[in-house]
């Protein structure tokens, strides 16, 4: 009787020669100790650790931003200041010209009833004109605020130009005036439309009027 034998029950059977890869890995199955170099030549991309990479995703961490989701430009502080000053000097311009135009419309009204009101009609006709004037500047400025959100370079230049009216008008203001509350106002609209105007010629002006739009 030999170890060597088949027949024999007893006998030691002869190995089997291992299936596959070391450790017991079928051929072709990426995992540790199997070559990557084989994996590549076999037509099987290297696996690492972790999970796989979700397909269009770039690089790095998070997902890739979509092109043309680019974050709006955010309103320099010193347009937000401009603005503020538009819509003031706007609203004090259409309570100024109604007021007046209302005095003047009840003083014409006197006059006629008091009179023939021939030596008055020209003046009021006038005044009537001026208020008129000074109600759509001030709905112009109001107008020329809102459009700062969104707008582009003509309502910058507008707005320049808008500011030098105003600061010629307080100026004619102050010389014909007696003083007093003729002054004041002049002086209260030199200041802001002198502020408007120099907001309007600085850079970050020109950053915020010519910005991309999306």
């Amino acid at each position: 009787m030999s170890f060597g034998d088949p027949n024999n029950p007893y006998g030691q059977q002869p190995q089997q020669p291992p299936q596959g890869g070391p450790y017991g890995q079928q051929p072709g199955q990426p995992g540790y100790g199997y070559p990557q170099g084989q994996q590549a030549s076999q037509g099987v991309p290297p696996q690492g650790y972790g999970y796989p990479q979700h397909p269009g995703q770039a690089p790095g961490y998070g997902y890739p931003q979509a092109p043309g989701t680019a974050l709006p430009m955010e309103m320099p502080g010193l347009m937000k200041t401009a603005r503020v000053l538009l819509f003031i000097l706007g609203g004090l311009q259409i309570l100024i010209g109604v007021i007046a135009g209302i005095a003047i419309g009840s003083l014409q009204d006197v006059s006629n009833g008091v009179g023939s009101g021939k030596d008055t009609s020209g003046l009021a006709g006038v005044g009537i004109l001026v208020a008129i004037l000074v109600v759509a500047l001030g709905a112009l400025s109001i107008f020329l605020g809102v459009k700062f959100a969104k707008g582009g370079g003509a309502i910058r230049v507008t707005t320049i130009v808008y500011a030098s009216l105003m600061i010629l008008g307080a100026v004619v203001n102050m010389l014909a005036g007696q003083g007093g509350s003729a002054t004041f106002g002049g002086l209260l609209s030199l200041a802001m439309a002198g502020i408007i105007l120099a907001s309007m010629v600085t850079s970050q002006a020109s950053t915020w009027f010519n910005r991309p739009r999306y």
